[in-house]
Order: structure tokens, then sequence, then C-alpha cells
């Protein structure tokens, strides 16, 4: 089953009565609050969903800005937007599915066996005449029992080893891998020995996914391959969930390193590389 999901489809599941828990998480790093874009116009049913406060955690700036949220934290959130065990969970946003990727791949970790990206995001639905709905959404309480581990990941010392024997993908644009300039994080740069992979080659210019053919051909050319771990990184662990549902549709098992540029960043001891090459300026 794809873990992707058509504007249609999605229509056909709300219309038939299935049990389906569609989120909305709209997000963004210059406006992180989405409610009132929500209580203005969402699908259907849709539940908003709040990324910094329920899908990540608190911790200390050497955690990252945006740390994993505990299983604990994650179950009661999941529940409150009103799943149960064995439900279809549709997640979206209004950029590209940028933001909705994190809740993709939190709920995946978790054990949420059919978690589906809406592709296109918000614009796919109401471009396919789909309708919208105002105002918020209070579930039922759901009964979801979550578990952590299903997916792998990098802790920071795994993301500094990974170049020696993968590819580590630095998802960030260009300007902040390079390091000329850094508007949110102590240090500019990337971490040794990562390949620049910007978020937005993931979508064509509708914000729809590309083929799964395609992005295999656009991660082959950094370097990916079937035989050796591909591990990916972004400011915060936001978007870099992005490009691991794109690995994933492309066939790769990727490793998601959760504290990326703002952990690493933080910490002193960590080697930073300038420049547009993995290890720095030639």
């Amino acid at each position: 089953m794809s873990p992707l999901i058509t504007a249609d489809a999605l229509a056909d599941l709300i219309a038939a009565g299935q049990p389906v828990r569609i989120l909305d998480v709209r997000w963004r790093l210059d406006r992180p609050d989405g409610r009132a874009e929500y209580r203005a116009g969402h699908i259907p049913t849709a539940v908003y969903v709040d990324l910094d406060r329920e899908l990540a955690g608190r911790g200390e700036p050497t955690d990252g800005r945006h740390p994993l949220p505990s299983i604990a934290e994650l179950g009661e959130a999941a529940r409150r937007w009103g799943i149960d065990d064995g439900d279809t969970v549709v997640v979206y946003d209004d950029l590209s599915s940028f933001a909705a990727a994190r809740a993709w791949w939190l709920l995946t970790d978790a054990g949420i066996a059919d978690v589906r990206i809406l592709d296109g995001a918000l614009s796919g639905w109401t471009a396919a005449g789909h309708p919208l709905e105002e105002g918020s959404v209070v579930p039922v309480p759901g009964t979801v029992t979550l578990r952590r581990g299903i997916l792998p990941r990098l802790t920071m010392a795994a993301a500094a080893a990974l170049p020696e024997r993968g590819v580590l993908l630095d998802v960030r644009s260009e300007e902040r891998y390079r390091g000329d300039s850094e508007p949110i994080d102590p240090r500019a740069g990337h971490i040794p020995g990562a390949r620049n992979a910007p978020t937005g080659g993931n979508v064509d210019a509708e914000g729809r996914f590309l083929d799964p053919a395609a992005l295999r051909e656009r991660f082959a050319a950094l370097g990916v391959t079937d035989g050796a771990p591909v591990g990916v990184y972004c400011g915060s662990g936001v978007t870099a969930a992005h490009t691991a549902f794109a690995l994933t549709l492309a066939g790769y098992q990727p490793h998601l390193y959760p504290g990326s540029w703002s952990q690493w960043s933080n910490h002193p001891d960590r080697p930073v590389a300038l420049g547009s090459q993995p290890g720095g300026r030639s």
C-alpha cells in the first residue's frame, strides 16, 4: 500500500464512512501556529495538530529545536486527535507536505500501520474540487496505543560516522548547507561528509511528490545505493522527515537524525564543514 493518498481517494474514504482520522498539520518556520488558517477552512473532519507542542518534545538547546516527543506524550496527543487502533490516518498541510511528513514519520515509527500523506497537500484537495469546512473539530477521544522504534534513526555520533560507510543527506537550502548564512542556529555550515539535497527537490511545482522512479534517480545521483545506509537531517528534524518519506517512496530505508543541525551546532566539540563540498571548501 502506498503511503500517499490522492484527494479523490480521501474523499471516497470520507464518503464511505471508513475509519479514517485526518490531521491538519499546518506549520511553517515563519508562522508556526496554523490555527487561524485551519479554522478559516480545512478538510471536513480534520483535527488541527500543533507541531511545536504535539509533534515535538521539550529539551535543552543541545537536544535540538524539535526533539522527538516521548511515546507517552505522543500517545496522549494521538488519543486526543481521536485515533483508534486500526484507523487509517491521513496527514496534510498547506506547504507541499513539509510539516505533514513529521506526523507521518512519528506515527509510523510509533506503530500505526496505515499512515498516509495527502499528495498535493491542501491545494491538491481544493484543486480537485473538494469542499472545506470552517471552525474547529473536537473528536471523541480515541483509544490507540503506541510504541516507539519502528523506523531507523541516527544519534549524533551515528550521524557523524555515517558518511564513512553510506550517504548522509543535508536537506536544508544550499545557502545554509554552505554556511553562507545561518538565521536560526548558533553555527553555520554542515556535518562533515554530508551531501546537500534540498527538500524542495522531492516535489513538483504543484507540491506533489515525484514518482518513485524520478525520486530514485535523484537520490542515485547523490550516491544513494541499495547496498549502503542513507541518513537524513535538516535544521531541526522536521523537513528531514519529508526526504525520509521521499526515500521510502523510492524504495530505500532511510535513517532520520532527529536532532539535526540544531543539535549538532549546539555542541562546540562537533566539527563543521563550510562550502559546497561534503568535506568542506575545496
